[in-house]
């Protein structure tokens, strides 16, 4: 959809069939009036339907294709009876969100949140280690300890159907645009993301959630991109807010979370290792959604997501305000006994510790951890190891630089 014109004027997704009338109208999530209706696209569409047969019915669906979607249909309408709002479709994502804790996690924990003021909203900036789950905790974990819950930044990459599209901006998220063609339309792109986030934050006061990075730290080495941040400062009036009171005034908290296994580790370490010895790698055109799939059904062992302090006016450009935001995540980032396994494994059980920055009580032993490495190819081991250890790394090389501000895990 273009952007531009009269902005009274009703504009319409092609097929979509509900007028919008602002100019955010082709990337915001979803509004309360809205919900009916998108739930009754897709309680119709045949691919989201295929897919959830395939996924809980998959021998029916295999032989009996169209009875194994009706019966998923009728599941699916059972489960949304009375669903008319974006909060009630929240409350059914909850119960699959402490499904997944319970079945696939081995506790989940929060720390730092008690630090913020539950009346106000942040721009939560986390590190990136999984697609989905990443955001999924931080508002678990908000909703949790009383505060609103969060939009969510997604990007149109993730975006390759249009029930999928639908399902996640039922979940508040908003769309980056990562496809637009053009310098002039990525700076178009940019500015209307950036004018979004801040009309979230300081016009509509709803909390935010993005990335620090576009893409995942597959290598387990959590960098805030100043891109973004810079992205971020595309919303300021120049002529009356200097960039540090701009970003003041975004609330941004930076958040760590980290796993005690990750269910992608696999993957990562097969990319790493072709990105290392060949120095390209193609991604296969669903892997975005299997690594959605693999990171919402593996094992994680404990989760822990942790909060940092609001960033205030002090900073003059984007690589301060990134500097920043890393020594947080860096500090904030809750150690699990793997993080030590492999380290101990790439660098020998002598080398240099940090002191008393990790859990104690792990869900995953010494033993099960190196059998989980050791199943993988030996090229790739390194790389799956580092994923881990780099975590042990980065507390070294920051404590070297400050002393940390040791929050609890």
């Amino acid at each position: 959809m273009t952007q531009g014109g009269n902005l009274g004027k009703v504009l319409r997704f092609p097929s979509r069939g509900f007028p919008l009338t602002d100019p955010y109208a082709d990337i915001r999530p979803y509004r309360d009036e809205e919900v009916p209706q998108v739930l009754a696209r897709l309680l119709k569409d045949r691919e989201l339907l295929d897919a959830l047969a395939s996924f809980r019915l998959s021998e029916m669906a295999a032989n009996w294709p169209r009875l194994a979607r009706w019966l998923v249909r009728r599941g699916l309408r059972r489960q949304l009876k009375g669903v008319g709002s974006i909060h009630d479709m929240q409350m059914v994502i909850k119960t699959y969100v402490e499904g997944m804790i319970d079945t696939t996690s081995g506790g989940f924990s929060v720390s730092g949140l008690d630090h913020l003021d539950s009346s106000r909203p942040y721009l939560f900036m986390s590190n990136h280690r999984d697609i989905a789950m990443d955001p999924a905790f931080t508002n678990y974990a908000l909703h949790q300890g009383g505060h609103q819950t969060v939009r969510i930044a997604i990007g149109d990459n993730l975006l390759t159907k249009p029930w999928v599209s639908d399902l996640m901006r039922l979940n508040k998220s908003f769309i980056v645009k990562r496809s637009v063609n053009g310098p002039r339309e990525l700076l178009a792109a940019s500015r209307q993301l950036a004018n979004y986030i801040q009309h979230s934050l300081l016009e509509e006061k709803a909390p935010v959630w993005i990335a620090q990075r576009e893409g995942r730290a597959k290598d387990g080495l959590d960098r805030t991109e100043p891109v973004i941040v810079k992205m971020l400062g595309m919303s300021r009036d120049k002529s009356s807010q200097g960039f540090g009171e701009h970003i003041a005034s975004l609330g941004i908290v930076p958040v760590a979370i980290s796993y005690e296994l990750d269910p992608c580790d696999a993957l990562k370490a097969h990319e790493l290792h072709e990105l290392a010895t060949t120095g390209s790698y193609e991604k296969g055109e669903q892997e975005d959604v299997a690594s959605i799939g693999q990171g919402i059904s593996g094992q994680k062992g404990r989760v822990h997501v942790s909060f940092g302090q609001p960033l205030g006016p002090e900073y003059e450009d984007a690589d301060h305000v990134a500097q920043q935001i890393d020594r947080q995540v860096i500090d904030l980032y809750c150690l699990h006994p793997t993080n030590l396994y492999a380290y101990d494994m790439l660098y020998g059980e002598h080398a240099p510790r940090p002191g008393n920055l990790y859990s104690e009580a792990g869900d995953v032993s010494r033993e099960a951890f190196e059998a989980r490495i050791n199943a993988m190819p030996e090229a790739h081991r390194p790389y799956a190891l580092a994923i881990y250890a780099n975590a042990v790394v980065s507390k070294l090389d920051l404590a070297e630089e400050q002393e940390p501000v040791h929050y609890p895990c």
